[in-house]
């Protein structure tokens, strides 16, 4: 069964909808990307000096956030900056706002 260009874009999106949500599922990841959103950019010792969290515990959000592809690590030896992932962010908005309407 062949399917169509159409059908192939919506499960994409579909998919990546879903991706994001789950990122976006846990309160502490929320408020990471609300921050990051601030600053541009930051360093796990930066977050776990926001939050009243374990460095570990801040690490796995932001390893989820990072898998989803929201956000973009970049090592600077021994620490890794990270920053919103410009490109999906925008792609996650979009997806959520097609999603409510």
């Amino acid at each position: 069964m062949k399917r169509s260009l159409e059908h192939i874009e919506y499960q994409n999106n579909t998919e990546a909808l879903a991706k994001y949500a789950k990122a976006l599922a846990h309160p502490t990841r929320i408020a990471i990307l609300k921050y990051l959103e601030k600053q541009s950019c930051c360093f796990t010792g930066d977050l776990v000096d926001i939050f009243p969290l374990a460095q570990s515990t801040i690490s796995q959000h932001l390893k989820e956030l990072k898998n989803a592809g929201l956000i973009q690590g970049e090592l600077n030896p021994p620490k890794i900056k990270y920053c919103i992932n410009q490109e999906n962010w925008k792609t996650a908005k979009a997806l959520f706002q097609q999603f409510f309407e």
